[in-house]
């Protein structure tokens, strides 16, 4: 009894952080999105830039605050000082391998529209893409979904495919608030692809994951406008 109830304490203390980490990420998101439709649009053009990158990392702060409260280590997230060019080379070449099959490849068979529109006529707003969708949106979603919520999932339950299945479902149902059940469903898959990737591919990290995620985000755009 007493090794039984040892156990549920060990299990119980990660599935309390993990609900409390999933409910203040998803207060986070509300916030920004109601900032983002209310107020953002009342700065300076500059600025607005700006807030839309650091507005984003909101979203890892209650899981940065659970790793401070609980001592454990950022790099325990899915870091590495090892050959970091060699991390953000694979970064580069998922992002490019995943956009031509996800991106080019439909478009090119005629699902344009359903792959995604943009307004864009100017090179310095394709180049802030790359940059908020790499140091916003990415850095932001990688470290919440693939960095804490994967390893939490790891502690409650020793399975590599129940902390890529989970993590991937919440990932999808994350994006609720700007996105239909198809893409809700496809974003699911996104993540389910990427938690293969750091799984299976030597030399994948979480910084490869941010890279391929931003960079392949941003290459919708580029390429809806180039084709």
């Amino acid at each position: 009894m007493c090794n039984d109830s040892k156990g549920l304490k060990v299990k119980t203390k990660p599935i309390i952080q993990l609900l409390i980490a999933l409910c203040g990420t998803f207060i986070s998101l509300l916030v920004l999105v109601l900032f983002n439709k209310n107020l953002l649009m009342s700065f300076s053009l500059p600025l607005r830039m700006i807030l839309m990158i650091v507005t984003q990392w909101i979203l890892f702060l209650t899981p940065a605050i659970l790793v401070i409260v609980n001592k454990e280590k950022f790099s325990s997230l899915g870091f590495t000082k090892k050959n970091i060019m060699l991390q953000v080379g694979i970064g580069i070449l998922l992002a490019f391998s995943m956009s031509l099959v996800l991106t080019v490849l439909p478009i090119l068979l005629g699902f344009k529209d359903m792959v995604g529109n943009t307004s864009y006529t100017e090179p310095w707003q394709f180049v802030y893409e790359f940059i908020y969708l790499i140091l916003g949106v990415a850095l932001a979603e990688e470290l919440v979904f693939r960095g804490y919520i994967f390893n939490k999932l790891l502690e409650i339950k020793d399975s590599k495919w129940f902390a890529i299945i989970i993590s991937s479902l919440l990932f999808g149902f994350f994006h609720i608030f700007n996105g239909n059940i198809i893409q809700i469903f496809m974003t699911a898959l996104i993540g389910l692809i990427y938690c293969i990737f750091r799984e299976k591919i030597k030399g994948c990290t979480l910084l490869s994951l941010i890279i391929a995620h931003g960079i392949y985000d941003a290459m919708i755009t580029l390429w809806v406008f180039i084709l």
